[in-house]
């Protein structure tokens, strides 16, 4: 049902220090910060050959990556995404197969401007996974 690995999240406490450090540490190419409101977070994205990094800073007072780096402060990863076909029949499939959607189970609309789900970590080995439509 998963295809490929779309990108890996990780949560920074400094966005541009963080984006900074890919660009002229690693060179990689890094984009510019995109808020996204209804996420609440601003991202960047670092586009590697075979994937891509996802760097992921708090944005409004309710962001769920300010809880994560009140626990986790110097950052860290947050979450795998995976592509997926038809989103609304890989959702059916892992409900019925006992797995928890988070949210109102219904797909929003991602940073790629595509829709996504995120399942929770406690039915992944603790890992938070994002489910993508491609």
């Amino acid at each position: 049902m998963i295809g490929r690995l779309n990108h890996v999240a990780i949560a920074v406490p400094d966005l541009d220090a963080a984006s900074a450090q890919y660009k002229n540490t690693l060179g990689a190419n890094v984009g510019a910060p995109q808020d996204e409101p209804d996420h609440g977070v601003t991202v960047v994205f670092i586009e590697l050959p075979n994937t891509k990094i996802e760097l992921l800073y708090p944005l409004g007072d309710n962001s769920p990556i300010a809880g994560f780096l009140e626990k986790n402060p110097a950052g860290g990863i947050h979450h795998i995404c995976y592509e997926v076909d038809d989103i609304l029949a890989a959702r059916d499939k892992l409900k019925a197969e006992g797995a928890r959607v988070l949210g109102s189970g219904e797909p929003k609309i991602g940073a790629h401007g595509k829709p996504v789900l995120f399942l929770h970590p406690k039915d992944f080995n603790g890992c938070l996974v994002e489910l993508e439509q491609v």
